[in-house]
């Protein structure tokens, strides 16, 4: 496409922001800087927000979509946070006109702002010529939130400590349904709820050695993952009951339907999944669901 007057053409480039899963999540304790200690299965949905860049002199962000307006002030956006703290540490470096099609759910426990703000990371890169493991790119991540680091390489792994250490997994493919009842959780009255004191731990010498376990090797089965994630939970998950109760309503929808293996709140919440043994069973469960809560966010998919 040419630019007005018959200029060069602009090339605008795309990406996504998948959703973030965690099929795990143990809070080990909290550090005495307040930051908690955590260790998650982490996997990445088939759904995802749309956000492209038109290369330009001014940086900023413009929003779309059907959740656009849950999003709060742009300028707070970690979108644009994140592209600020890289321009600090790239000289000249070249951004433009970011536009976001919102269609996760905000403050839901799956990653939506990570995940823009880590695919205008990668964005950024291709822009500029940097490699995603550039420590700039690497730094600016941590700095931008917990959850951008596996946000940035989307790629199921086990995260640790304060989601800076990625270990990479080989997960099959997983057929899904993820529901939040488009009630937002924010994660800090969680934590505040789990009431860690800083410096305080979780664990003792049985959970050391738990901690050692391994998850099921390269080629494992669905149904050896299942039966391996079912051993562990989500210590948010009581914390954030507590602060929305309806949390518990879609545990039991999902618990109930038919072909539901395993039923789990992910992150903070307040979406929760459900694994299904076929992509049959996950999409007519959530036809089911979603006639019964109208007012629910229902996705049927896959996490891998």
């Amino acid at each position: 496409m040419k630019g007005v007057g018959g200029g060069a053409a602009v090339q605008v480039l795309s990406d996504e922001g998948r959703a973030k899963v965690n099929l795990t999540l143990r809070v080990n304790g909290r550090r005495s800087d307040g930051y908690h200690d955590l260790e998650s299965v982490v996997a990445f949905a088939d759904c995802a927000d749309r956000l492209t860049l038109t290369p330009g002199a001014e940086l900023s962000l413009n929003m779309s979509g059907p959740l656009a307006q849950a999003c709060g002030e742009t300028s707070d956006n970690l979108v644009l946070k994140a592209a600020r703290l890289l321009g600090e540490r790239v000289p000249g470096m070249k951004a433009g006109s970011f536009t976001l099609d919102k269609v996760l759910p905000v403050a839901a426990g799956i990653g939506g702002g990570s995940a823009d703000a880590a695919a205008a990371l990668r964005l950024l890169a291709q822009l500029n010529g940097l490699k995603l493991d550039d420590p700039r790119i690497i730094e600016v991540a941590q700095l931008t939130g917990a959850d951008v680091p596996v946000c940035v390489r989307s790629l199921a792994c086990v995260m640790t400590g304060v989601g800076d250490t990625l270990q990479p997994l080989a997960l099959p493919t997983m057929p899904c349904v993820m529901i939040n009842p488009n009630v937002p959780v924010a994660t800090k009255d969680v934590f505040g709820a789990l009431g860690l004191r800083n410096g305080e731990l979780l664990i003792g010498a049985t959970d050391v050695l738990l901690q050692g376990r391994e998850w099921p090797d390269e080629g494992a089965s669905l149904e050896e993952w299942v039966e391996s994630l079912a051993a562990s939970s989500n210590d948010l998950e009581a914390p954030a009951m507590k602060i929305q109760s309806v949390i518990g309503d879609v545990i039991a929808a999902l618990s109930a339907s038919n072909g539901a293996w395993l039923t789990r709140m992910s992150g903070s919440g307040a979406t929760c999944f459900a694994i299904y043994e076929n992509t049959a069973d996950a999409q007519r469960a959530a036809e089911k669901i979603r006639a019964a809560h109208p007012g629910w966010w229902v996705h049927a998919g896959t996490l891998s």
